[in-house]
């Protein structure tokens, strides 16, 4: 076990690298997808398959962070 971090100032420090966004980001996509899924199953009138469940989250969660992007892109268009 002693690849895991020591204290969590280690994770915060990973987490704060600019070098590792896209992999986290991808990381915590997969993990909201997880999490909101079952509910997603759950709110559907018809029976859904756990992979179209999957599925519309996933889409669901892509097309928030890009209303998201846009929105920030759209207000402050000198960072871009």
């Amino acid at each position: 076990m002693e690849y895991l971090p020591q204290n969590f100032s280690e994770v915060f420090s990973l987490v704060a690298c600019k070098r590792n966004r896209i992999p986290l980001n991808l990381f915590l996509l997969l993990c909201f997808n997880v999490l909101l899924a079952p509910a997603v199953q759950a709110a559907a009138p018809v029976e859904l398959s756990r992979s179209a469940s999957y599925a519309i989250t996933l889409l669901g969660l892509v097309t928030l962070s890009l209303c998201v992007y846009l929105f920030v892109v759209i207000f402050q268009p000198e960072k871009f």
